[in-house]
């Protein structure tokens, strides 16, 4: 296991001030020796939480032509067939997954190829689970052509905690299955908007890994 380049700038800050504060709660806390265990404790378990926030554990994948992985690790909250607004305006299969702060927040290429789309919008910082933070938080959306021909969308959603997404997606790049597509910062969702032909293979509830849980099965 590794830690993200995207938390470098933050660890540094947060454990500077962890420290700072650690020596202000030793050197005028010294007659209150409870109080000062105490606040130390929640110190560095919040510094300890901050790093692991950024972890990027290895995992084993295996690429497959049929299949879309999990973008993101999480518990699936949205199985829907819906109406996309933005881009392919018309009827898709809606497969979200939502990011609590514990969860690993690297993201990934659930497919191959070509990325024909991209936009970034500022937005609000709804709860990543509320039905309009899809449209109406800050976000990235990504679309990427397979070889096949057949084309899916991927959107990034900051949520009430989240304040930064990195989206490494360039429109006109070719792209890797399980390759990394970027990071969000503190809590977020990711939504994927698949063809209506394809088989969804997780439940709501479930809690998937990325790139290694296989969300779809293409009809291709």
């Amino acid at each position: 296991m590794h830690y993200h380049k995207e938390g470098n700038k933050t660890i540094l800050i947060s454990a500077l001030l962890i420290l700072l504060m650690l020596a202000v709660d030793y050197l005028f806390l010294d007659k209150f020796p409870a109080v000062q265990i105490t606040i130390a404790f929640i110190l560095v378990v919040l510094l300890f939480l901050i790093i692991r926030f950024f972890r990027v554990p290895h995992r084993e994948v295996r690429m497959d032509n049929s299949v879309i992985y999990a973008p993101a690790d999480g518990k699936v909250v949205v199985i829907e067939e819906v109406m996309e607004n933005e881009y392919f305006k018309d009827r898709r299969k809606q497969v979200s997954v939502f990011m609590s702060p514990l969860d690993v927040h690297v993201n990934y290429f659930p497919i191959r190829g070509l990325i024909t789309y991209f936009k970034y919008h500022a937005g609000k910082y709804l709860v990543a689970w509320h039905p309009k933070s899809s449209e109406e938080n800050e976000r990235t959306t990504v679309v990427i052509k397979h070889p096949d021909g057949y084309e899916i969308l991927m959107r990034q959603i900051a949520g009430a905690m989240a304040r930064r997404i990195i989206c490494y997606a360039k429109e006109g790049n070719n792209v890797q299955q399980c390759s990394e597509l970027g990071f969000i910062k503190f809590g977020s969702r990711v939504d994927l908007f698949l063809p209506l032909d394809c088989e969804i293979l997780v439940e709501l509830g479930q809690h998937v890994k990325a790139p290694v849980t296989p969300v779809a099965k293409t009809g291709k």
